[in-house]
């Protein structure tokens, strides 16, 4: 079968409600309990790990926090944890997007970046550079959760978690929530897992060897291919092909 039509049964297939589910775990379950850009950034940047692990962490989570003053964020998130990222970590990104809701919200940040050169990649740059500026924290682990403001991207980190983010609030079906605008649709760059990574490989969409964000672009490429107003439809198919272990 041509890979465009197998691809394009499996979106179809896949583009249902039952594909997110307490049985099969997607970080997104949690994110689309409250439809809200910043938690959903939360859970996406924590989105690295065992799925399950991912899920019981954010569950841990209280966002009204969001709201709440920097000591009521101190108090209530002092013993929370997550592999990398120790409490400080944690509060810190609490109190970074706090402060950034005061005064403007994420889509307005990556409104101002994606506008210079109609590029993903600068309107996450502002994202990161935004968050890193209302609360100045760095820590290894804190630097790994948000990311730095990428410059290139051959050997660059393939910014996986931000680009999920940013599929999940741009692209509306029965996996995406669709919160902003849609006209960054045919410009949304792939988030590139190890899933997706080994499985385009075997399909012969990807030939790049390296895991980087030069990869995601040239995979988005071919995908675009298939289809230029939404190459990113492909994604969760891609990636539950690889999890699941069906090529």
């Amino acid at each position: 079968m041509d890979i465009k039509k197998r691809l394009d049964l499996e979106v179809q297939k896949r583009n249902s409600i039952d594909e997110v589910s307490v049985d099969k775990l997607d970080p997104i379950l949690v994110a689309k309990r409250y439809k809200d850009s910043t938690i959903s950034l939360i859970c996406a940047l924590f989105a690295y790990g065992n799925v399950k692990q991912i899920v019981k962490f954010l569950d841990s989570l209280d966002f009204s926090l969001l709201k709440k003053s920097d000591e009521e964020i101190q108090e209530a998130l002092k013993n929370h944890y997550y592999r990398f990222q120790k409490a400080p970590d944690i509060i810190a990104l609490f109190i970074a997007l706090k402060r950034l809701n005061q005064k403007t919200s994420l889509e307005e940040i990556f409104k101002a970046g994606y506008e210079k050169n109609s590029s993903v990649i600068d309107g996450v740059n502002e994202m990161i550079s935004y968050i890193q500026n209302e609360f100045p924290h760095a820590t290894q682990g804190y630097n790994f959760l948000i990311s730095k403001v990428t410059t290139k991207t051959k050997g660059a980190g393939a910014l996986k978690r931000w680009m999920m983010f940013l599929r999940w609030m741009v692209r509306k079906d029965n996996i995406d929530m669709g919160l902003w605008s849609d006209k960054y649709k045919p410009d949304l760059i792939i988030p590139l897992d190890t899933h997706t990574f080994n499985v385009s490989k075997k399909l012969g969409l990807l030939n790049r060897k390296t895991y980087d964000l030069e990869a995601a672009i040239e995979l988005t490429k071919k995908l675009k291919s298939f289809d230029s107003n939404d190459p990113m439809k492909y994604d969760f198919a891609l990636y539950r092909l690889g999890q699941e272990k069906l090529v």
